[in-house]
């Protein structure tokens, strides 16, 4: 699956877990599990709880996604 396929939405990071794993509650309503992706390791920049942040999920698995964004 490529990026062009993964559905954005806009949420709260809720929960801190281990590994650079998130609990993201999206505006929708709908809780996701989310992993940081790779460009957002590499410049390491900081996700903490209360973030608004851009959750790249894929449509056959909406629980899971990828920490795509941290607005300011």
């Amino acid at each position: 699956m490529s990026r062009d396929d993964l559905v954005q939405m806009e949420g709260t990071v809720t929960e801190v877990r281990a590994g650079g794993n998130f609990e993201v509650k999206t505006d929708a309503g709908h809780l996701v599990l989310a992993r940081l992706s790779g460009r957002i390791r590499k410049y390491h920049i900081r996700v903490v709880l209360g973030d608004r942040v851009t959750v790249a999920v894929s449509p056959y698995d909406p629980t899971h996604g990828l920490v795509v964004y941290r607005a300011r």
